[in-house]
């Protein structure tokens, strides 16, 4: 393993994400702390040490990343805010390298928009982030957008793709290129961060698994079934409208409306491929879109 960087605590370890960043930087030979509130019933790998601790508290934080080299947050946007008392933790107790919970669209570019509204916790942390890393220069992050969980996507439906009754919602055209991960794929490109630490110091990096369009995804899961799918047809100027009422209602749903509206419309320009993408730099190469849709039918 390359780079300074040994120790590494992870927070959310027990989610959808942290199980795979775990795994991933287990199988990549780090030694993973996963951080976990008091309460907390969650079981891990035998080779990671679990450690409870008061995420308001930040004494009770530095004293669990005595120690550690790197923090990696992958806790659910709704306990976001609680980073920064997280992120004075790592400071306090020198951590070299900062990962908030990002992975997800590229919250760099949000600022202002309804979507933005919702995930202003995720702002503010990175935010937070760079004026820390500004204060010490010892203290250094990374952000990373991931698009949509693509494997997790297609198993909960959120892709838009049912294969129990073959049937596909396209939003507009279905010829915008959308930028998605599969979760073992974030998990390695944490690694990939972490081996090179100063190759990704201080930035938001945007990477993907593919860059499909849904009529692609369309075209193979036909082409695997051997049968046509129902398609149906969605406008994603209608999905922001729906979003943007919830929102002013206060109800947080929104948030898919809102995210189908702003990745799936016609133009949007969102994939990370080209200059937008961080995979050549991180040492990732672009994975199977067919192999990923063919395990998804066949499970």
């Amino acid at each position: 393993m390359a780079g300074s960087i040994k120790n590494v605590a992870v927070v959310g370890a027990s989610g959808n994400v942290g199980k795979d960043v775990v795994q991933e930087l287990l199988n990549a030979g780090f030694s993973v702390t996963a951080l976990t509130r008091e309460g907390s019933t969650s079981t891990f790998p035998a080779n990671v040490v679990s450690k409870k601790v008061d995420y308001q508290s930040v004494e009770s934080l530095t004293s669990a990343l005595d120690g550690q080299d790197a923090v990696v947050s992958t806790i659910a946007t709704p306990a976001i805010g609680s980073q920064l008392a997280l992120v004075d933790a790592a400071v306090a107790a020198k951590v070299k390298r900062f990962i908030p919970s990002e992975f997800g669209v590229n919250t760099r570019i949000i600022a202002g928009t309804p979507i933005g509204d919702i995930l202003q916790g995720k702002i503010k942390t990175v935010d937070y982030l760079v004026s820390k890393s500004q204060e010490n220069p010892s203290f250094t992050w990374t952000g990373v957008s991931t698009g949509l969980f693509f494997d997790r996507g297609l198993k909960y439906g959120s892709i838009g793709f049912d294969k129990k009754s073959k049937t596909a919602t396209i939003y507009d055209s279905g010829n915008e290129p959308v930028q998605v991960s599969n979760l073992s794929f974030i998990g390695r490109a944490i690694v990939a961060i972490l081996s090179q630490p100063d190759k990704s110091a201080n930035q938001y990096l945007s990477i993907a698994s593919f860059n499909p369009t849904q009529n692609q995804i369309l075209e193979i899961v036909e082409a695997e079934t051997g049968e046509k799918w129902k398609v149906e047809r969605a406008s994603t100027a209608e999905e922001k409208k729906i979003g943007v009422e919830k929102l002013s209602k206060g109800d947080y749903s929104a948030f898919s409306n809102l995210l189908r509206g702003r990745l799936f419309t016609d133009g949007a320009n969102l994939a990370a491929k080209g200059e937008n993408s961080a995979n050549d730099l991180l040492g990732l190469k672009e994975e199977d879109l067919t192999a990923t849709l063919r395990e998804w039918l066949r499970g």
